[in-house]
């Protein structure tokens, strides 16, 4: 072989080398999706969902209804909204659930939520667990649910807003003024792992990011998404809570205090973020934060 041939040979695995540093996360975040919420969030937009078998997108609100006497049970009066792929408004309903995570489970065909107070962590209040929704043959929801978790301690917090893997059947439970993600399953009451994210590789502190909600991506080595408020961007971590990247948002995105709190979610490999002041009652952008995420 000729010494021209291993130059060439050098170049080409320099030039390989090269690709495979930038893949991955993103330098801007590429705005995949526009969804405008057509009514004023009966407390607060949560999380999104997308199951593929319809093709659609589900948006949670959380939050319970006054209590009249100052005695009774507070009963939840939030709504799930169905978009069509194209960010169309299709359906409300009101399942009777203070939702917190909602998500689709692969392995069950369900639409699935979590609701505040999972763990108890607030005291025990009817109605808190993980619950399935109910959908017929169109994907549309009915108002039925199907308890499928009460409270379970191993979620921490009572706020917190877990994402869900269904390879494993567990979930990422962040914890609220902290680096720490506990990591939980339905059948165990004590969590089965806990991720410190390392904060100070990222450049923030723990109160410049989301307070209760992780995004469980399935991206081999970029496994954890946050939101930043503070400095609008996204930021990425591996499931040894090592910092991977970070992803700007755009420069005219107006976050707002409450985003440290809901109106995020990751569904059809889009991190979303509700924009508050965007519209008549707020939009949600899903964004594409890394290369190897898939959209359907």
């Amino acid at each position: 072989m000729t010494m021209q041939f291993f130059k060439k040979l050098a170049v080409a695995s320099l030039l390989s080398t090269g690709a495979m540093a930038q893949a991955g996360v993103l330098p801007e975040v590429a705005d995949a999706i526009t969804i405008p919420l057509v009514a004023k969030p009966t407390s607060r937009p949560m999380t999104v969902a997308y199951v593929p078998d319809y093709n659609r997108y589900y948006i949670a609100d959380g939050g319970l209804g006054p209590v009249p006497d100052g005695f009774s049970i507070p009963m939840a009066r939030s709504e799930v909204h169905v978009y069509s792929a194209q960010g169309k408004h299709l359906q409300s309903v009101k399942a009777g659930l203070d939702n917190r995570s909602i998500y689709f489970n692969p392995n069950t065909h369900h639409l699935e939520s979590v609701t505040y107070n999972v763990s108890s962590g607030a005291g025990f209040l009817p109605g808190c667990g993980i619950f399935a929704l109910e959908l017929d043959a169109q994907g549309n929801l009915s108002s039925n649910t199907t308890e499928l978790s009460t409270f379970n301690p191993a979620f921490g917090d009572a706020a917190t807003m877990p994402s869900f893997d269904p390879a494993e059947s567990r979930y990422f439970a962040k914890q609220k003024r902290s680096d720490k993600v506990w990591i939980a399953k339905q059948e165990n009451r004590e969590q089965i792992a806990e991720i410190t994210l390392d904060l100070a590789a990222a450049k923030v502190q723990f109160d410049d990011i989301s307070d209760n909600y992780v995004a469980y991506t399935g991206l081999p080595g970029e496994e954890l998404m946050l939101l930043d408020v503070d400095h609008k961007s996204v930021l990425v971590f591996n499931l040894a809570g090592k910092f991977v990247g970070r992803s700007a948002l755009p420069a005219s995105l107006k976050l707002r205090a409450n985003n440290h709190y809901n109106g995020l979610g990751y569904a059809n490999g889009l991190m979303f973020v509700y924009h508050e002041t965007e519209g008549e009652f707020g939009t949600y952008h899903g964004y594409r934060v890394s290369d190897q995420a898939v959209t359907r």
